[in-house]
């Protein structure tokens, strides 16, 4: 017997096929629990759809540069040891057995980072994956703290558990300071990347908290809790502290000794234009007339250099327009307004370094 194929037939077939799925999805016959797994061919199709799609969109979304750095991993490796290692484990410590029973289970970075490119890695922390306990970066347009994520995962697989505890601040007096006035041990994560002295264990990427002004600190706090300041690192941090442990650490931190309220800045003497009487012909203001003691702004004299222009850098670099009304808002209009080759000799100026 000869069956003719029309089009009508073939129409029908298909849309018979879409019903007889739609069916199979409606009744709930298909296990979706995690303890069931995948078969093997289920699983292998998986991971290479999404292997392939990582290869192509890594190609398109991610910096062509090197990401690889020697320096400024401490905020990675803390944020990595608060929000990563349950899932992936790390250097000397095994992942959560709870976290293993996911499905897919989270993959060990020490043996898994070895598949991956550096622009690859890249755009799985900034995108996350779907159908897997990945998720995308925590806050929009920190590049920088996704390009420091990389190159601490790049280390992984040689790293020692010693060198993992420096890095994240395990080994570094976290959780060792006086907390009795925080009630629970909310400092220990603090410390971990700001040091129990508040001066950021040297890491260009990490500010000086001591001699901060405690109005200051403590609404960092609450605008990284709430996302109104962007930072996956900070706001995963700040993000289950009530009002008064976010009073209590900013506190705490500004009472340490760090920033010198009566320093005098120097260096560039271009800078100290911007900083004393600001640039009236590109309508600057003068840093002065917001920042220093008594200003409602935060302590600039004495902070880390880098740290500084990294952050004017993160304010000019935002494109978009915004309404320079709204106080959330200054800062980009300001910084859009200084010469890009006068930003690094003004944050020299503020650090009080040499020209």
């Amino acid at each position: 017997m000869t069956i003719r194929l029309t089009w009508k037939r073939v129409a029908a077939g298909l849309l018979g096929i879409v019903l007889a799925g739609l069916l199979f999805a409606w009744s709930g016959v298909f296990n979706i629990a995690a303890s069931s797994g995948h078969w093997a061919v289920t699983e292998w199709f998986l991971h290479w759809t999404m292997r392939n799609s990582v290869k192509t969109h890594s190609f398109f979304d991610s910096p062509k540069d090197p990401i690889a750095t020697d320096g400024g991993l401490v905020s990675a490796a803390g944020h990595f040891a608060a929000a990563c290692a349950s899932c992936h484990g790390a250097p000397g410590q095994r992942p959560s057995p709870v976290m293993q029973k996911a499905m897919p289970p989270a993959p060990d970075l020490a043996i898994n980072a070895r598949q991956w490119t550096d622009a690859q890695l890249f755009y799985i922390l900034r995108h996350g994956v779907k159908y897997s306990g990945m998720p995308a970066w925590g806050a929009a347009k920190r590049d920088d703290e996704i390009r420091r994520m990389v190159a601490f995962v790049r280390r992984l697989p040689g790293m020692t558990a010693a060198q993992y505890r420096a890095l994240s601040g395990q080994a570094q007096g976290a959780g060792t300071a006086d907390v009795r006035a925080l009630g629970d041990n909310v400092l220990a994560g603090c410390v971990a990347c700001h040091g129990a002295d508040g001066r950021g264990r040297g890491q260009p990427d990490i500010p000086i908290l001591g001699g901060q002004h405690t109005s200051y600190l403590a609404a960092a706090l609450a605008a990284y809790a709430d996302g109104r300041r962007a930072s996956a690192v900070m706001g995963n941090a700040a993000a289950t502290l009530t009002a008064d442990e976010r009073h209590a650490l900013a506190a705490h931190f500004a009472a340490l000794p760090g920033l010198r309220r009566d320093a005098t800045p120097a260096g560039d003497p271009r800078a100290r234009v911007i900083v004393e009487r600001g640039l009236p012909e590109r309508q600057l203001p003068a840093c002065a007339s917001c920042h220093g003691a008594g200003k409602p702004q935060p302590l600039l004299v004495g902070q880390r250099a880098d740290y500084i222009a990294a952050r004017l850098r993160y304010w000019k670099g935002d494109g978009k327009e915004i309404d320079a009304r709204l106080p959330q808002n200054v800062m980009p209009v300001i910084a859009r307004r200084i010469p890009e080759e006068l930003i690094d000799p003004l944050a020299r100026y503020l650090a009080g370094g040499p020209p």
